[in-house]
């Protein structure tokens, strides 16, 4: 039952990474294709970039739950720790209202406002088949909102963006290196 929860816990990334295969491997064949038979599969491109969107919205979601938006927050170089977690909490329900009322007018536009009739140039299907993300998306991209803040304000935990660089750190790695001697220096 646990790796049932690991990859409900990680859908967005198992999906994010089938997605970008796909559409990787048939971009890939198309340019095959057109150079050693000057030929073109006309749904291939438009396939790649329907996974494309879905693969952007679900990153969007992946990145939620990471923590790893771009926030502003030199500012709170200020504060406490303690502090930050509770404005940034304050800050993330703008962001989950936006998403609630996002999933709402998707919903609204997929089954009562779009064109029936609406369909794909080449595949045929039903654009609502590719419109449908956005509902789905922007509802586990406020779940794992939610979540992040339970972890960080309920929990404790520390969940910095893994992308960020502490300046402090890199300024201390970078001063330690230049007090080491080289080793070309050591021997003369």
């Amino acid at each position: 039952m646990t790796k049932f929860w690991h990859i409900v816990d990680n859908i967005e990334s198992y999906i994010c990474r089938t997605l970008l295969a796909i559409f990787v491997c048939l971009l890939f064949l198309q340019v095959i294709v057109r150079t050693l038979f000057d030929f073109s599969f006309s749904w291939v491109e438009e396939l790649s970039i329907y996974m494309f969107v879905w693969f952007v919205f679900f990153g969007a979601s992946y990145a939620a739950k990471m923590g790893a938006h771009n926030r502003v927050t030199f500012q709170f170089k200020f504060l406490p720790p303690r502090k930050i977690k509770y404005i940034e909490a304050f800050a993330d329900l703008f962001w989950i209202f936006f998403n609630v009322y996002f999933v709402y007018l998707a919903i609204d536009f997929i089954f009562n406002k779009m064109n029936r009739f609406q369909s794909s140039q080449t595949m045929g299907f039903h654009l609502s088949w590719v419109y449908i993300v956005l509902p789905i998306a922007f509802s586990l991209m406020t779940f794992r909102v939610l979540q992040v803040n339970y972890r960080k304000i309920v929990l404790g935990e520390d969940l910095r963006d893994p992308d960020a660089i502490d300046l402090d750190e890199v300024r201390a790695g970078t001063d330690d290196a230049a007090r080491k001697p080289r080793h070309d220096e050591e021997q003369n």
